[in-house]
């Protein structure tokens, strides 16, 4: 049986993306049947699939407010090499989750996951004044400790609160309107999803300490015209202030110049790190898509075969010497002849 470990326990919003990408047709194959394992952060998650304790981890990967979610970014650069198959994308929303009975001046400790509690600081410093706001593990464990007594408040998914038995205080709560959260399916090792036409690439890269190093590495994807969505910085902690360079780049490893540009900074950068190739959440695209290379790539596969020239181009009889010349000077001799 197929198991994913996922940020839980039942009722984060990790536990919506993983229903949501199990509704995906394009990634259903891989989950059809699959078995859900609660783990207790991002890095546990993805421990369980490098052990071979589960085939898959659904772990959130980038917020629209907060940016990257770090806990995720560097458990993938680090350890046995694990690769990303599909992303899904949620907006975020809250419920203030209380048990029953509880007023909004009873509310002195609000515990969630950081992530949730930076999404609704300014909503708790007006409606809860009296309030301390404390961090764990899960939004959906964060209900759990309200359920237990030991907070007075959460800020959930409204399903936290029908699992734990609480109820609203308030619902459809965030600073930021219109906030999503990408979640990313990860997996071993394997062949990626079929190119679609809309697909998002990541590698981690290191790079010496040599003056123009990262400038170099981006411009072998700036020059054959790929899109960057994603670039972002973080310490190696293995030496003091050494970094990884994380990116994400719209195209697909079977796009010949994404290809070509992954040899390219392959050779380039230090330990480059590829960390899948998959299709975009929407299904529409992140950026501006790679340019097709097929007709420059057919030419040179041509020539290697010993094509003659490009058929629009004509051969004519030179005027100096009587062997043929091609393309536009020899149009134009011609047309200087008559």
């Amino acid at each position: 049986m197929v198991t994913v470990a996922y940020l839980g326990p039942p009722g984060t919003f990790t536990d919506a993306a993983l229903h949501r990408l199990r509704a995906d047709a394009r990634i259903s194959a891989l989950l059809d049947g699959a078995e859900a394992v609660p783990a207790g952060t991002p890095d546990e998650a993805l421990a369980l699939v490098r052990e071979g304790a589960a085939d898959y981890a659904c772990v959130p990967f980038e917020n629209s407010v907060d940016g990257t979610v770090n806990p995720t970014s560097d458990a993938l650069a680090v350890g046995r090499r694990l690769q990303i198959f599909a992303e899904t994308e949620l907006d975020v929303v809250f419920s203030i989750l209380v048990r029953p009975g509880t007023a909004a001046a009873d509310v002195r400790v609000l515990r969630t996951h950081p992530i949730a509690a930076a999404q609704v600081r300014r909503w708790v410093a007006e409606h809860l004044p009296g309030a301390r706001v404390e961090t764990t593990s899960s939004t959906a464990a964060g209900a759990e400790e309200v359920a237990a007594g030991s907070a007075d408040a959460t800020a959930a998914p409204a399903r936290a609160g029908q699992i734990n038995g609480l109820v609203p205080l308030a619902e459809d709560v965030a600073d930021v309107r219109g906030a999503r959260t990408r979640f990313v399916l990860v997996g071993r090792p394997g062949s990626p999803l079929e190119r679609t036409g809309h697909d998002r690439t990541c590698v981690v890269f290191g790079l010496p300490h040599e003056p123009n190093s990262l400038v170099q590495a981006l411009t072998e994807l700036s020059i054959r015209g790929i899109d960057l969505t994603r670039i972002g910085s973080r310490p190696t902690r293995v030496e003091r202030f050494t970094y990884l360079f994380h990116v994400d780049l719209v195209g697909h490893i079977d796009d010949p110049v994404v290809a070509e540009a992954l040899a390219a900074l392959h050779q380039r950068t230090a330990d480059l790190r590829f960390l899948g190739s998959w299709p975009v959440a929407d299904g529409v695209g992140a950026g501006t898509v790679p340019p097709d290379r097929a007709e420059a790539l057919d030419w040179i596969e041509g020539l290697r075969h010993g094509a003659v020239e490009s058929p629009d181009v004509e051969a004519v009889e030179s005027p100096d010497v009587g062997s043929p010349v091609t393309g536009h000077r020899a149009g134009k001799h011609r047309a200087d002849d008559r």
